[in-house]
């Protein structure tokens, strides 16, 4: 069961760091990115390729992730940041199930559906498997409390404080003189490296990666993480994800003491349950649970 709790605990920090990244985009520069497990993919193939392949250090190899990612993003943002609304969220939907098509059929570089295998993790046999677990828990979360030290900082700041004047009214801030097209570049590309250097340590963690891992629901259950949190504000998008963790398996186990019914039934009962609880949440706190703070002036 501690092995079972502590490994449910690194896949939240998975999360949490999806969540974060997702929140520069979408809660502070207002960009729909639906896209979002296609970057973590990307963080993920560069990473294992070039620590299996190349036989990189696996920090250099994270670090590469990121950068792979940041440089997708940067270029899907010279793209898509002129794109609003539906239109956006559907290119980048788009551009995910690109990602994973190409790694389905790209055989000679990515294993094809096979999967790369064998990817290494710190200490990874010298150390029991408990421990091991113990070890990337700790990397785990080190990384999503630097990133979230950093981002709140960016959020606070006068870079953070034009992306949410880009959130709010684009063309408004445009007439104020800000580069619009320049900040949602900048902010894409922030957001598309934590997301990179997320899939890069889920690849070091799991050992294995296939283009099934990256289906379009992982983005589903991030944008919940963040909605449920509370879009815009960084410890939201944290607490957001240990909800979507906890709620996710508790029902695993909810489902399975419901006696006579099926494997089917039970598996249908579970994502009504799932559903039913992010309706609550968001019908009673449609905030969030930990809201934005917005700060405005008192009028004299």
């Amino acid at each position: 069961m501690d092995a079972y709790l502590i490994a449910m605990l690194v896949f939240a920090g998975f999360y949490a760091l999806m969540a974060l990244g997702l929140n520069v985009i979408w809660g502070l520069t207002g960009m729909v990115n639906l896209g979002l497990v296609g970057f973590f993919a990307l963080g993920a193939y560069a990473s294992a390729l070039l620590t299996t392949k190349l036989f990189w250090p696996m920090p250099l190899g994270w670090a590469a992730g990121a950068v792979v990612a940041a440089a997708a993003g940067a270029i899907m943002a010279l793209i898509v940041a002129r794109l609003r609304g539906d239109y956006l969220a559907i290119v980048t939907l788009g551009f995910a199930e690109v990602i994973r098509l190409t790694a389905s059929n790209e055989i000679w570089l990515t294993n094809g559906t096979d999967g790369i295998s064998g990817i290494p993790g710190p200490w990874r046999g010298d150390v029991s498997p408990p421990e091991f677990n113990l070890i990337y828990l700790g990397i785990v979360w080190t990384a999503v409390a630097v990133v979230f030290v950093l981002l709140a900082r960016l959020s606070h700041s006068p870079f953070g404080r034009v992306l949410r004047a880009i959130r709010e009214d684009e063309d408004v801030a445009a007439v104020a003189g800000k580069p619009v097209l320049w900040f949602k570049v900048r902010a894409f590309t922030i957001g598309a490296a934590v997301l990179g250097g997320a899939g890069a340590l889920y690849a070091h963690y799991n050992a294995y990666i296939a283009p099934d891992g990256f289906a379009p629901l992982l983005t589903i259950y991030i944008v919940l993480a963040l909605t449920a949190g509370g879009v815009g504000a960084m410890r939201g998008a944290i607490i957001g994800a240990l909800f979507v963790i906890a709620l996710l398996e508790s029902t695993r186990f909810l489902s399975a003491i419901i006696p006579g019914v099926s494997p089917v039934q039970k598996a249908a009962l579970r994502e009504g349950a799932i559903a039913l609880s992010l309706i609550l949440l968001l019908r009673f706190r449609p905030q969030g649970l930990i809201p934005e703070k917005t700060r405005t002036k008192a009028t004299p």
